[in-house]
């Protein structure tokens, strides 16, 4: 016979492992699923206990005999697509179109693509999990009922092309109601007063006012605030006490699929998809050239809930601290993080494959972006394996009449993590030395108005974040459930927070009222918790769809009855004054995929279109242009000169026609402050609000 067959997902990943298997295994390459439901009818045999409907893939069939044949060929074969449930139910399909035995020793799966970890799973071959299939199963099914049921009601009711999901309709209603509540916040008015001490030598620090009478202090308006001022003036300071201690700040976990892209959103300003994307890159692997290994896997399995690390990980990133940073920086006890209780722990956190393979010594081997994700990777991993950082704290309490004022003051001792995590470390606040009986004067006493902030909007990273606390999908599906509601047009992203739009206000509010029972957070919560079981072995999947789809078939049955056609009102174009060029009529402004643009409205005899010039009333700083609204390929907003390609001036934040009072360059605005765009320039100052005309 021949010699040994390894199926795998993906090409790359392929490549990756021949290298470390030799001339006696034959690595194939499956490119996904070969064998899957059909995209063009529902699949799924409701009369026969929701049996699937299996087909080969479009386009896959060629690849599937490719992958047979080979098999016959082989003396053995083993099915090593990726280590979860998804990859469980890859191996089932492939071993069923090989003709395997359902208790065939085939099945091997890892962690990490380096030489050790593939040699170790190809001496312990299992049979597949058909737990894990099944679970996988069930979650296709579910998914395919609700999407095929319910996007046909709205293309029906409401337009073409809408869709709706049993997990993407719950993360939208999530989004929607934050909306609503964000329209009912009543904003409240609350001031707060800070004092300036001196101690006889001149030296000055702050204080908070906190307290009357030992009961928080509330005012709601400048003139409370005004006349507290002026009894507290009237009273002596006096030192109550001061505490000092040490304060311990803790690094981490390792990163998991869904904290990985809370933070590339954070800090990397990365989509979860563009996240997972290059997760998957580093997984599958880099090329780092001959003197470094040629293809290596950099990191874990990016799909993973558990914060566990392996001992040879841990032993390997203690030798790296001790050469490097010195014994201080190993903690006294090794480190162990909590998982949350939904945590399968199916195999370890996300970390590098060596931590050797530092980001700078392996950096002109990666895109921009390859880099950036695997040094958050690597930095977070590191981290999490060092002693705590050590902060000297002082809180002095003070009293004036029967009025409590705090002021903490703290300063960094040992930096322990934060000699890797630099950009965590923060700036100290100390207080001057001072002693219980030391005499103090307030210098100034300071009132600011504040007001109640509604909850904020949802970024990508909170809104995972949210999703993640609530049970709902799985941290692997984040990305696609965020990424369809966005092309749909649910929802829109301005400046990374989540808005509502019309269309998805209207969906939103359409299944809630119709299918509040099973499209909401604890029903669908409660579906995971099925799922998991099911991947246990204490459910049975085909009950599960059925206890799901007997109330669904019921609600759907009456929303196709009560439903009414739905027009949506589509506002008149905008008509401007600029003149098409090809036939005389004044061009009317349309919304496309990259925003508004200008087009003729003879269309589809005058297919004249240009992009639309939005002004923003800045004069261009190096020439006579001006300042106009742009978009990227990407459909990302900026700013630049309309003089473009003679004069290339361009800034990301909206500029205004005001310049630095340092160094003369254009402020823009950032939040609710003014930056100076000279990136060597730090001026910053709060935006004036402009009160409204209307």
């Amino acid at each position: 016979m021949g010699r040994n067959l390894v199926i795998v997902e993906s090409p790359s990943k392929a490549k990756t492992i021949k290298k470390y298997l030799g001339s006696n295994y034959i690595i194939k390459s499956s490119v996904g699923h070969v064998i899957d439901l059909p995209k063009s009818k529902l699949g799924i045999d409701l009369d026969n206990n929701f049996e699937p409907r299996y087909i080969t893939v479009r386009g896959k069939a060629s690849i599937l005999k490719e992958i047979k044949t080979a098999y016959k060929k082989s003396s053995k074969v083993f099915l090593a697509t990726d280590p979860d449930r998804e990859g469980e139910a890859i191996a089932w399909h492939l071993k069923n179109a090989l003709g395997l035995e359902d208790d065939a020793v085939c099945r091997i799966a890892f962690n990490e693509i380096t030489k050790a970890s593939i040699k170790e799973a190809i001496k312990h071959p299992v049979v597949i999990n058909q737990d894990l299939v099944d679970a996988q199963q069930a979650r296709r099914v579910l998914d395919r009922i609700v999407g095929y049921k319910l996007s046909p009601l709205l293309w029906k009711k409401v337009k073409k092309g809408l869709s709706a999901g049993r997990v993407q309709s719950v993360a939208l209603q999530i989004i929607i109601d934050r909306e609503k509540e964000i329209d009912a916040f009543d904003e409240k008015e609350y001031w707060t007063i800070e004092a300036t001490f001196s101690l006889k030598d001149g030296t000055q620090f702050k204080g908070d006012l906190l307290k009357f009478k030992g009961k928080k202090l509330v005012m709601n308006n400048e003139e409370s605030a005004q006349k507290i001022i002026d009894v507290i003036l009237k009273e002596t300071p006096i030192i109550d006490s001061i505490v000092e201690k040490e304060k311990k700040k803790n690094p981490l976990p390792p990163f998991i699929t869904s904290t990985i892209q809370q933070r590339a959103a954070q800090s990397l300003n990365f989509t979860s998809r563009k996240t997972m994307q290059i997760a998957q890159q580093l997984y599958e692997g880099v090329d780092l050239g001959k003197e470094n290994g040629g293809l290596v896997g950099l990191i874990t399995y990016m799909r993973t809930d558990s914060t566990r690390i392996s001992s040879v990980a841990k032993e390997e990133a203690k030798e790296f601290l001790l050469k490097n940073y010195g014994q201080e920086y190993i903690p006294e006890k090794p480190r162990y993080y909590k998982m949350g209780n939904k945590a399968q722990d199916a195999h370890e956190a996300i970390r590098p494959t060596s931590i050797f393979n530092t980001p700078e010594k392996i950096k002109n081997f990666l895109s921009k972006d390859q880099f950036k994700l695997y040094q958050l990777i690597w930095k977070r991993f590191l981290s999490s394996e060092m002693p705590s950082a050590i902060y000297d704290q002082v809180t002095i309490e003070i009293f004036c009449g029967e009025y409590l004022f705090k002021s903490i003051g703290s300063k960094l001792k040992f930096d322990g993590f934060l000699k890797v995590m630099i950009e965590t470390k923060g700036e100290d606040k100390w207080l001057p030395i001072i002693n219980k009986d030391d005499g103090i004067a307030i210098d100034e006493l300071e009132k600011n108005q504040h007001f109640t902030q509604p909850p904020p909007r949802f970024t990508e990273a909170s809104l995972i974040k949210q999703l993640e606390s609530l049970g709902i999908g799985r941290p692997s599906t984040y990305a696609t459930i965020l990424d369809t509601i966005t092309r749909r047009g649910y929802v829109v992203k301005e400046e990374k927070q989540f808005f509502t739009t019309e269309l998805g206000l209207l969906v939103g509010d359409l299944l809630k009222k119709y299918f509040e029972d099973i499209i909401n957070v604890k029903f669908t919560s409660k579906l995971e918790n099925d799922l998991d079981l099911i991947a246990e072995g204490k459910r049975e999947w085909h009950n599960t769809v059925k206890e799901f789809y007997e109330p669904f078939s019921v609600l759907l049955e009456h929303a196709e009855a009560e439903i009414e056609k739905i027009t949506l009102e589509k506002e008149p174009d905008e008509i401007t004054d600029v003149i098409c060029e090809k036939c005389g009529r004044n061009m009317v402004i349309k919304t496309g995929r990259y925003g508004k643009f200008l087009a003729c409205p003879g269309f589809p005899e005058c297919r004249n279109a240009k992009p639309l010039v939005e002004k923003i009333g800045v004069p261009c700083p190096e020439c006579n242009g001006e300042i106009v609204v742009k978009r990227s390929k990407k459909g990302r907003v900026f700013y630049g000169c309309d003089q473009y390609p003679e004069c290339e001036v361009s800034f990301w934040n909206k500029p205004v026609n005001e310049k630095c009072p340092e160094c003369g360059s254009l402020l823009m605005e950032k939040g609710n402050f003014l930056v100076c765009s000279n990136e060597g320039c730090k001026v910053k100052k709060k935006r004036e609000e402009k009160e409204s005309e209307e």
